[in-house]
């Protein structure tokens, strides 16, 4: 029997990482994708892609406009059929989060994230001080009777990613969830994701098209080809000390990245 080591926060150690690789939480077996009514005279969004995140792990997945990323979450969260391949979820599935929060605007704060919490069937006498402690983790505390319109962008996808916390799931995918931000929020929601994610051990898959966000919060960066989608390269996050946008070990891995993905959309830009 294989005895893993944690830290006191409930997340992996890099070596740990290494043995559950044969028993992933989300494994991308071959997937390919088309839209259309003739599938097979469109040509594909997705091109055989195969990508395996294991248990507690965070990995951003980069690359240009259009080149599938959002629809690989959309397939890994079920929202959409492969034409291709197939995707296995361990646990208890996955949960998904927009680059909008997608509130309803005529429930406050702590109401939208009990909304989640009732449809897992959590009794009404409990929903609420569990929505209180999921908004005190993304430190939203006092918040739970605001409407929507009285919080910040920021706070509105605190209030998201408590939402999505509530579903209990063992994989979190994130798409472009910062996008709208400034930079400073931006970077103030960085330290919180990071916190959150080392606290409840939960898998990340973050879409991005930000190198530097990419690095600054990944512990595998997974670059995806223009279209079609392929993965075509991985990077480890090797970066000692606490990492900021910033930080030159940041800056350094962000520009050989940078120079990867340039050369696929040239690459692209000539085919």
């Amino acid at each position: 029997m294989t005895i893993l080591s944690e830290h006191a926060t409930g997340v992996l150690q890099e070596s740990d990482l290494a043995l559950l690789r044969d028993q992933p939480v989300v494994r991308v077996d071959r997937v390919s994708k088309r839209f259309g009514r003739d599938a097979d005279g469109v040509p594909p969004v997705l091109d055989e892609v195969s990508l395996d995140v294991a248990p507690g792990e965070f990995v951003a997945l980069l690359g240009a406009s259009g080149c599938g990323k959002s629809t690989l979450l959309s397939i890994i969260a079920g929202l959409e059929p492969t034409t291709g391949g197939r995707v296995e979820v361990s646990g208890s599935g996955a949960a998904l989060m927009f680059q909008e929060p997608a509130l309803y605007p005529w429930l406050t704060a702590g109401r939208n994230v009990e909304l989640a919490l009732r449809l897992r069937g959590i009794p009404r006498k409990e929903r609420r001080e569990e929505a209180e402690r999921l908004l005190t983790m993304v430190r939203l505390e006092g918040s739970a009777r605001k409407r929507v319109h009285e919080l910040s962008g920021g706070m509105r996808q605190r209030v998201a990613l408590a939402r999505a916390l509530a579903q209990e799931r063992s994989v979190l995918l994130m798409d472009e969830p910062f996008a709208a931000l400034d930079a400073i929020t931006r970077d103030v929601l960085h330290e919180e994701l990071t916190r959150v994610w080392r606290e409840t051990g939960v898998s990340i898959v973050f879409v991005t098209h930000n190198v530097r966000e990419a690095v600054r919060l990944g512990q595998r960066v997974v670059l995806m080809s223009s279209r079609p989608g392929r993965i075509v390269r991985e990077w480890q996050v090797d970066i000692p000390g606490e990492r900021r946008i910033e930080s030159p070990g940041v800056a350094e891995l962000s520009v050989e990245i940078t120079d990867r993905l340039r050369e696929e959309i040239r690459r692209h830009a000539h085919d």
